[in-house]
């Protein structure tokens, strides 16, 4: 059975798999299934790797599933497959049929497939006509489903039409039971005295894409800013609202709530809190972060020149807290009206 599966495999595809694992070995499972029932019920000798050859676009429970995988395997242990990105259907689609018409199929295609599956009542419509099937799919959702189910994502490539993805297993999932895909959702900062808090914003990443954190910074590090150098966990819409700021408005309600104040060092996730110095992690968790940050008045470039920029902010702030949030304040105002001053 398994010499029959790997005979239709494409060669460029069983090269990649087999840098990771050892096609013919007992201990490497390959399926072609969409339910977590035949990964629940695998057979034989335990398995150091399984790879699935059926896109994760046709998988009604993805979570599940590869939460059923992650199960099955020892720390270590590695899960391959692929999937259809929103790019490479768009490109398909638009050679496939002829002009015009190949764009109002796309655009039809792309509400049906990927926005019903994400809205609470028409979700239902979708999956009882297609049974999940065919599902539209970013690269960034896919790749953030695999990390929230417990794998460290090791090597992505795409072949042909398809993305060919390699997960290890570093972990238990997160089982994320309530994912949030609206334009309205909640982050995990951290907050004054170390306390998690939730921080509201409008999505401007896809659905997610908040588990790719450590995978980007270790494919591209920081650019400018501070910022994730070419982040494709980024919308095109949500690059508009991030330039106009709209996507910072909800922060209001942190800022009634008391989670934030209106001038302090930005909330952070636990992954870049780490990237900061001892000294600047310990001074942060003394006040409360802010919806305005120092940045704004220093305009630093390099991670070096952020934390400088914050213990600078944070030590006058131990000294004068008011005078030096209200100084900061108009001098981020200033900056931001006079010299355009953005955080991208």
């Amino acid at each position: 059975m398994k010499d029959a599966l790997l005979k239709d495999i494409q060669p460029e595809v069983r090269k990649f798999l087999g840098k990771y694992a050892d096609l013919k070995s007992a201990h490497t499972k390959i399926m072609i299934t969409t339910t977590s029932f035949n990964v629940e019920n695998l057979e034989g000798s335990s398995s150091q790797a399984i790879i699935n050859l059926k896109k994760i676009n046709d998988i009604r429970f993805i979570n599940k599933f590869q939460e059923a995988i992650n199960e099955k395997l020892p720390l270590g242990g590695i899960y391959a497959g692929f999937v259809e990105t929103q790019e490479q259907r768009r490109y398909r689609l638009l050679k496939k049929f002829v002009p015009g018409f190949a764009h109002l199929y796309f655009i039809f295609d792309f509400i049906f497939k990927r926005v019903f599956p994400k809205l609470p009542l028409l979700k239902k419509i979708y999956f009882f006509v297609t049974n999940g099937r065919n599902r539209v799919m970013s690269k960034a959702e896919a790749l953030g489903r695999l990390a929230s189910c417990g794998f460290k994502i090791v090597e992505v490539k795409a072949i042909g039409n398809y993305t060919y993805f390699i997960g290890k297993k570093e972990r238990q999932p997160h089982f994320d039971l309530t994912p949030s895909y609206g334009p309205l959702f909640t982050m995990n900062r951290i907050g004054k005295e170390g306390k998690i808090i939730q921080v509201y914003k409008f999505r401007t990443m896809y659905p997610y894409a908040e588990y790719l954190q450590e995978y980007i910074y270790s494919q591209n590090k920081l650019a400018a800013g501070g910022k994730f150098a070419d982040d494709f966990r980024i919308t095109s819409w949500g690059k508009f609202m991030r330039r106009t700021w709209l996507d910072e408005l909800p922060m209001l309600i942190n800022i009634f709530k008391g989670d934030l104040k209106i001038v302090g060092v930005r909330p952070l996730s636990k992954h870049y809190y780490g990237l900061y110095t001892k000294e600047l992690q310990e001074k942060r968790i003394y006040s409360k972060p802010g919806l305005l940050p120092p940045f704004y008045v220093d305009m630093p470039n390099t991670l070096d020149e952020i934390i400088e920029s914050e213990l600078k902010y944070l030590r006058a702030y131990e000294k004068k807290p008011f005078l030096t949030d209200i100084k900061y304040f108009f001098s981020i105002c200033s900056n931001i009206v006079l010299r355009k001053a953005r955080s991208n």
